[in-house]
């Protein structure tokens, strides 16, 4: 009896481990939900990810480049970010009247282009990007004008800070 209930519950268990996991669910970005469709128009506010359109928006606009080098599935530090500072309503109504935003996204487990990636390892080896989240504000002809990267207190906190990068640069 002793010998039967050992079996029983080895079997149990060995028939549990086998059951399969149900996939882990990857973090929602929001950036991901307020990002442009891919069209050949720029919606200010929103996050394109096409290098092409955002320099010709920005020539458009007459504005400079918001570049977020960023790991959005991974990395702490550009999650934060994200949440402390690109969805609030300070940041996205300062962007829709001052910056085109660009997101050059190097996830782990999310799906891109072929040619999404190629151009945003490229663009990571043009600027130098050595660590997530790297903020790289480009004029209109995609030279840089300033980087920076997390910034803690919030998003007024932040905007003041980009204002203070531009203003740095239209001095010079």
């Amino acid at each position: 009896m002793r010998y039967i209930l050992l079996t029983a519950m080895i079997l149990f268990v060995a028939v549990l481990g086998c059951t399969p996991v149900p996939k882990e669910e990857v973090p929602s970005d929001p950036q991901i939900e307020n990002t442009a469709s891919n069209s050949d128009d720029y919606v200010p506010g929103t996050w394109i990810e096409n290098w092409d359109l955002a320099i010709a928006s920005a020539k458009e606009l007459n504005r400079p480049v918001l570049v977020n080098f960023t790991g959005s599935d991974w990395c702490i530090w550009c999650i934060r970010l994200s949440k402390e500072v690109f969805t609030k309503d300070e940041f996205i109504d300062y962007a829709k009247n001052n910056l085109v935003l660009l997101k050059l996204d190097f996830p782990h487990k999310l799906q891109q282009s072929a040619a999404l990636k190629q151009q945003n390892d490229t663009l990571a080896k043009q600027f130098g990007i050595q660590g997530y989240p790297t903020i790289v504000l480009v004029n209109q002809e995609g030279k840089e004008i300033q980087r920076t990267g997390y910034q803690p207190d919030g998003a007024a906190k932040y905007v003041e800070h980009l204002q203070e990068m531009l203003s740095e640069q239209s001095v010079k």
